[in-house]
């Protein structure tokens, strides 16, 4: 079984990650050093593209179980997808503690707000868990995560995550 670990910037996938136990997990930029596959600079935004048709074909070569971390990981034909949901506000605090630039502050925490990677995920993974990880501790996350690995998928339904009071209150 392949399975996503994604969500946007700082809800806690690479904190909670090293505290997972019993699965092979993998990062999304690792899967791209294994492939070969070089990603390219979008000299408009600086970030580092990534061909994720191209990826998607090499994932679908691996046998194992795997867990594959990172914000792309639901686009790479996996079996399901656990979406990492955070607070735009706590989000906020996390992304500016890593020094991350105001504008790409308020993308995530945009992005979070209206469910961009959720509404990604529903589209690409035949099954979908979501985890509010605002008020959880990085075992707690990896608790849930190893929960829904082991068959415990009924627990995390999506839908139950809304940011729009909050969202509201922006104006």
């Amino acid at each position: 079984m392949k399975v996503a670990l994604t969500g946007t910037p700082g809800t806690g996938k690479s904190s909670a990650v090293p505290l997972i136990e019993g699965i092979r997990v993998v990062t999304v930029g690792r899967l791209v050093e294994e492939s070969g596959l070089a990603p390219e600079l979008d000299l408009a935004t600086g970030a580092l593209e990534i061909d994720t048709d191209a990826l998607s074909r090499f994932v679908a070569g691996i046998e194992d179980n795997v867990l594959i971390e990172g914000h792309l990981s639901h686009l790479l034909g996996v079996d399901t997808a656990i979406v990492l949901r955070c607070s735009p506000k706590v989000l906020q605090k996390r992304l500016e503690s890593r020094g991350y630039a105001a504008v790409k502050v308020r993308e995530n925490m945009e992005a979070e707000a209206v469910d961009v990677i959720l509404i990604e995920a529903l589209g690409c993974a035949p099954t979908v868990c979501e985890i509010d990880t605002t008020h959880l501790s990085s075992a707690e996350v990896a608790s849930a995560i190893s929960a829904i690995m082991a068959g415990e998928s009924e627990k995390y339904p999506v839908g139950h995550v809304d940011w729009s009071q909050e969202v509201l209150d922006w104006f």
